[in-house]
């Protein structure tokens, strides 16, 4: 709506990307501020409680907070993003999709655990993996067909290594799948997801509104694809609704995001990396995310063919619980690994 605005009153402020994404920013965290509440009381009046994994005894207390949080500021995301964005760009449109899409997915998950109230009775594993398959793969197929680059591009190098061409897309869907799963692990504590996403909202934001300025992206020695920095107005619109997300998700937390917020957040953080050429330093953005799947890959290899546990339990978050660290201090600890990580990540813009 700003955007069609501005170019039918001739309103220049709201041409600008930056100032559109400021205000999607406060839309989506008022409009969850303020929706949150009404919708804890309903799902405490309904019992959308989340259920708890028996092999985590130490979260018995959290047995009956309220779950399927994202779907709150997810909401308010999109509506912030409708208000805001131009819809007539293609990556907005893609971008909107990745988020609805991986968003239902979750929502599926947890509607399954919440009827039947068992942790492990949402969507198959199978089930789940085929239904994120075919969102990334709508979404990746998609940008091949309409001519995106697929260079691929390595930290400190000005110049793509090669060019994918439509390997890329299986490429892609991988980094769809990895990133939503990641994220899905590591929301598994009071706020330990929801901060670490916001910083890596703000370092890909950063990255996607250079990579869609031609200015910027030429001081800078990046590529510069023309419209994806119109993506940055969902971004920040995320970032603002997960901010207000965290009024009510910080320890101890009131609400839980579910598979519906978590899922969502990794498979448009995965976007946001693909649009900004940026896949491999996703590692060092989503530190934490990755950590936390590094630990279960290795607690479940070493399991499997040496009989012996590397972790008093996987995800890593549940190996300081049982060594007797204090909720709070993991997850502050935590966040601090995850801001250091996307300081150095923004750093390598100036070493290429």
């Amino acid at each position: 709506m700003l955007y069609e605005l501005a170019t039918l009153l001739d309103i220049n402020l709201f041409t600008y990307i930056s100032v559109r994404a400021g205000f999607a920013f406060f839309i989506a965290f008022v409009l969850t501020l303020f929706v949150m509440p009404r919708y804890l009381s309903w799902a405490i009046s309904k019992k959308a409680n989340q259920p708890i994994s028996k092999y985590v005894p130490a979260h018995e207390g959290k047995r009956h907070t309220p779950t399927m949080g994202g779907a709150i500021f997810l909401g308010a995301t999109l509506i912030a993003t409708l208000l805001s964005a131009n819809l007539q760009n293609l990556f907005v449109v893609l971008g909107i999709f990745t988020l609805v899409g991986f968003g239902f997915v979750g929502y599926a998950d947890d509607i399954g655990k919440i009827i039947k109230q068992n942790n492990l009775e949402g969507l198959s594993a199978k089930g789940k993996m085929i239904f994120l398959f075919g969102v990334s793969a709508v979404v990746s197929v998609a940008l091949v067909a309409t001519d995106f680059s697929t260079d691929f591009y390595i930290p400190f190098f000005k110049t793509p290594l090669f060019e994918m061409d439509y390997f890329a897309v299986f490429f892609w869907i991988f980094i769809f799948l990895a990133t939503s799963n990641a994220v899905n692990l590591t929301d598994g504590l009071d706020g330990l997801a929801t901060v670490p996403s916001v910083m890596a909202l703000v370092s890909l934001s950063v990255i996607i509104y250079v990579t869609g300025h031609a200015i910027f992206s030429e001081y800078l020695l990046v590529p510069n694809i023309k419209g994806v920095g119109e993506v940055t107005i969902i971004a920040s619109a995320l970032a603002g609704g997960l901010l207000g997300f965290l009024w009510y998700n910080c320890y101890p937390a009131e609400v839980f995001m579910g598979d519906t917020g978590s899922l969502a957040i990794g498979g448009f953080l995965a976007y946001l990396a693909i649009l900004g050429k940026s896949e491999v330093l996703l590692l060092l953005i989503g530190l934490i995310f990755v950590i936390e799947t590094v630990s279960v890959i290795l607690q479940v290899g070493s399991f499997r063919y040496l009989g012996k546990r590397v972790f008093l339990m996987a995800p890593i978050h549940h190996h300081f619980e049982l060594k007797k660290w204090a909720e709070n201090k993991i997850i502050v600890r935590f966040w601090m690994i995850s801001f250091l990580a996307n300081i150095l990540a923004l750093i390598t813009f100036k070493f290429r």
